[in-house]
């Protein structure tokens, strides 16, 4: 579910079943020309397809953070934190084009970089993708 399709008057009946929030980050640098931002922002989009679709009903999808570097990656964090804050258990990172990995965003549960799971090349990417978010939720708290 899309942050803009939750209203303030469901939100407390709904609250209980969306535990995870995905939050995109694009990452790009300001020197793409216009339609190498189109294809990066389709590139998330597409990525983010393999966990909006099938965990529908579980997951919101905030507004993505779209420039990169060490400040947005800092501020990506902070974000992170201020969303289970808010009664989110999992902040969910997802980014189709930067390597990051959870040690450069610990305040989130989880980061899916699609370079780095691609690299791993040891199952497709929507089955690493749907492993990783099952891992996530069965692990067990405090391990």
């Amino acid at each position: 579910m899309k942050f803009s399709e939750v209203d303030e008057k469901t939100w407390p009946e709904l609250q209980p079943y969306f535990d995870t929030c995905l939050i995109p980050y694009t990452g790009m640098t300001g020197a793409e020309t216009p339609w190498e931002a189109t294809m990066a922002l389709e590139r998330l989009r597409d990525f983010l397809d393999y966990v909006e679709i099938p965990f529908k009903g579980r997951v919101v999808t905030y507004p993505a953070m779209q420039y990169g570097g060490q400040a947005s990656v800092r501020l990506l964090n902070e974000i992170c934190h201020k969303v289970k804050s808010t009664g989110f258990a999992y902040a969910i990172v997802m980014t189709a084009d930067c390597k990051l990995t959870g040690e450069d965003v610990p305040e989130s549960a989880l980061v899916l970089s699609l370079p780095e799971i691609a690299a791993s090349g040891t199952e497709s990417v929507k089955e690493a993708v749907a492993g990783l978010i099952g891992n996530l939720w069965n692990k067990k708290p405090g391990s």
